[in-house]
């Protein structure tokens, strides 16, 4: 997260695009992208339980995944927590693991030195896990405990040759569920609630309460099945916390009312006669606002002398003042 003021525990991460600012350890479900734990880093007070051997990354790993061991998951990472000491410690927790690795990790076998072509792949196992070295672009190292030394096809073909495409499992497999804590980041991005702040805790408070939204909307979509933008759904969960946790408006002094009020639904409301002014007197009228703009029926400029004080809004004392706050759409 973003950070360029003063902050004791502000990370320095050059190939980020945000470079200074706030790490955030985050943990998602590769199906939904359900944010499940977010661990906040703050240095050596970071509150992660510390397990011996597996270093910061690995303890890490361990504290997020503590309620979810020993129940047949498998973990997709990347290659700043990818250790073979790691995942074999996953392992004996009846837990997968698959993610890419830096070639120099402590327990990596040693693969061959010869520069090798694209498209060429090397594996070694030991029974329980599988390092696998392919060649792309670049060299790709891969560490996995639920994948097998073979090739599938991308199903795609090299315009270069004509041939079809073939990766090692591992690495479609990476391709396909890795992702979804850099797609939770980008979604937020596009409509984040947070503003400029000069305090960091209202920063984060601002970026959890981004997250806690986009849960909200991952779970609507899977109980109800229907499809919205996101940008949708904060607009319709505003619109319904405002109606039902709200500040009554003080009535209006003077200049126009406001078109339209969703407070109207809610609290209690009850006629008065309209204030009478120094030109009309007791003949005092305004327009209703149900019969002027109302859906229901046809629109007709229609006078009446009483109001609803707590909206600041002419009404007809029957029906127009029960449909105005009993009907969403009248």
């Amino acid at each position: 997260m973003l950070w360029k003021g003063r902050l004791a525990f502000r990370q320095y991460i050059p190939s980020k695009r945000h470079r200074f600012g706030v790490k955030f350890f985050v943990m998602c479900d590769v199906k939904t992208g359900y944010v499940l734990d977010i661990i906040v880093y703050t240095g050596s007070t970071t509150d992660i339980k510390h397990y011996e051997g597996l270093g910061v990354s690995g303890s890490v790993v361990m504290t997020m995944l503590a309620p979810h061991l020993g129940k047949g998951h498998t973990l997709y990472v990347d290659n700043w927590y990818s250790s073979p000491t790691l995942f074999q410690h996953l392992l004996s927790n009846s837990t997968g693991a698959c993610g890419t690795v830096r070639s120099n990790r402590k327990g990596m076998p040693a693969f061959g030195c010869r520069k090798m072509q694209r498209g060429e792949v090397e594996f070694q196992e030991n029974g329980q896990q599988l390092a696998v070295k392919w060649h792309d672009k670049r060299d790709v190292h891969v560490l996995s405990t639920v994948h097998t030394a073979t090739m599938s096809a991308t199903g795609k073909v090299d315009h270069l040759t004509g041939e079809r495409k073939i990766k090692p499992d591992c690495v479609l497999d990476y391709n396909l569920k890795m992702g979804a804590v850099d797609k939770a980041d980008m979604i937020n991005s596009f409509v984040e609630c947070t503003r400029k702040t000069t305090k960091w805790y209202k920063k984060i408070f601002f970026q959890l309460i981004d997250t806690a939204v986009l849960n909200g909307s991952i779970v609507h979509r899977q109980l109800t099945g229907k499809v919205i933008t996101y940008q949708k759904y904060r607009e319709n969960l505003m619109r319904e916390l405002l109606e039902e946790h709200h500040t009554p408006r003080r009535p209006s002094t003077g200049g126009r009312p406001a078109l339209d009020n969703p407070l109207r639904l809610t609290a209690r409301h009850f006629p008065c006669k309209v204030p009478q002014t120094a030109a009309q007197g007791s003949r005092t009228r305004r327009h209703c606002k149900v019969c002027l703009s109302g859906a229901r029926r046809r629109k007709q400029r229609k006078m009446t002398k009483y109001m609803c004080l707590a909206c600041d809004t002419p009404l007809c004392i029957s029906p127009c003042f029960e449909e105005y706050h009993m009907l969403k759409h009248y």
